[in-house]
């Protein structure tokens, strides 16, 4: 927001002059006019504009707005709304008790326009980093039907979900994560300092080395010698790579890849299926039309490839086709689960027993995710078995062969 200076005319032709916050010229026209006041200038009140932009210093040490401030909000929100408080004071509340300054910035833009007289999911809207697609349309139809209070709370319950099986998750992968990163340290140690002194240990006997030996030494010459060049090209190809996952091919192939690992990839569509019917429960039980429903859900997600299929769905319900069927059609469900989306649309039940879907995902994924460690600490044994296993072939080996051919040869 900026501060304006301006200059107008009232009701009696007295010319007036003030200065207001506004996000930009049409606004503070508008509130002008609203309290007849006939604007005759309107200009950027000097040294405010720099004033109201922070520096880069200050934008690199802003905390963004997570989920878990999403979390907290939408839950202050639902408690306020319950308790009759009007959206703007409720918002005013919030802004004056929130110590984090992306926080009150977002709230009070949300103030601003909510005075411009936009509704609260436009003003969300301008905010899509924060405010995803389903949470605005939630608000939306929340809005439209006068159940807001209902909204914000099942929002809260959906936020809080997600924010549990990704901690779960984490915590799950967390022993894995380090293990992996020991090994890594390992190697490059192994690859800089370890086999280049074995190797000046075996160039003073002159000996005929084991062809895995002359293979290590040489892949650590190499190490030695091109690491800037190893570590650039290892920056490039992440770089690279990242570039390429933030396009939509990119993302497609990615998501799809992700549900046919060996380990992880039942969890992630347990997970993604889960968050599919939860989302599109709390839509089809807040009135939202399946169509659009499902528009909505494809987009939160959070899977290009399961996203896609749901969009399929959702054109084979426009040509009229069932729910059902189009489910059966998208190839990414279980017989179960098609099942009682039949007898859902059959008899009218079909937020209940998608709420039934979803907990049913939800369970499993839990159980899925208990023993994600037991399922990766095999691979993990596996993995060191296999370095020490090449350590001992390549460097202490030739030791060995070597203190024999020194002990058995004559004085």
């Amino acid at each position: 927001m900026q501060t304006y200076a301006w200059r107008g005319r009232n009701g009696r032709g007295e010319l007036i002059s003030g200065t207001t916050d506004a996000e930009h010229e049409d606004a503070v026209a508008d509130q002008l006019l609203a309290g007849g006041v006939t604007p005759v200038a309107i200009t950027v009140r000097r040294g405010a504009a720099a004033a109201a932009q922070p520096g880069w210093w200050q934008a690199l040490r802003t905390v963004p707005v997570d989920t878990l401030d999403l979390l907290l909000f939408s839950r202050q929100m639902y408690t306020l709304q319950r308790a009759g408080v009007p959206i703007l004071r409720a918002l005013a509340g919030l802004q004056a008790s929130t110590a984090k300054p992306a926080l009150v910035a977002l709230l009070a833009d949300l103030r601003a326009s909510l005075d411009q007289g936009r509704e609260l999911a436009t003003a969300m809207a301008r905010h899509p980093t924060v405010f995803n697609a389903f949470y605005v349309a939630m608000i939306r139809v929340g809005e439209m039907t006068g159940r807001l209070t209902e909204a914000f709370e099942r929002l809260a319950l959906h936020i809080e979900f997600e924010l549990d099986v990704r901690a779960r998750v984490r915590q799950a992968l967390r022993y894995p994560a380090m293990v992996l990163g020991a090994i890594a340290i390992a190697l490059v140690v192994i690859n800089l300092f370890v086999i280049p002194t074995f190797a000046n240990v075996f160039a003073t006997f002159k000996a005929e080395l084991p062809w895995f030996t002359r293979l290590l030494v040489g892949v650590s010459d190499f190490t030695v010698r091109w690491w800037p060049l190893g570590l650039a090209a290892a920056i490039g190809g992440a770089w690279g790579l990242r570039a390429w996952l933030a396009t939509r091919d990119g993302r497609y192939a990615w998501d799809k890849a992700k549900l046919r690992l060996p380990v992880v990839g039942p969890i992630v569509l347990k997970a993604t299926l889960s968050r599919f019917a939860r989302s599109f429960a709390m839509a089809s039980r807040s009135g939202v039309p399946i169509s659009r429903a499902m528009t909505v859900v494809a987009q939160t997600v959070d899977n290009a490839f399961i996203g896609e299929r749901i969009e399929q769905m959702r054109d084979g319900v426009e040509r009229g086709e069932s729910l059902s069927r189009c489910a059966a059609a998208a190839g990414v469900f279980t017989p179960v689960v098609l099942q009682m989306i039949a007898v859902g649309e059959e008899t009218g039940e079909l937020d209940t027993l998608l709420q039934e879907v979803a907990a049913m995902y939800e369970r499993e994924t839990d159980y899925a995710i208990k023993g994600l460690s037991a399922s990766i600490e095999p691979v993990l044994l596996t993995v060191i078995g296999a370095l020490v296993l090449v350590l001992a072939l390549g460097v202490f080996l030739p030791l060995w062969n070597l203190g024999q051919a020194a002990a058995g040869s004559p004085g």
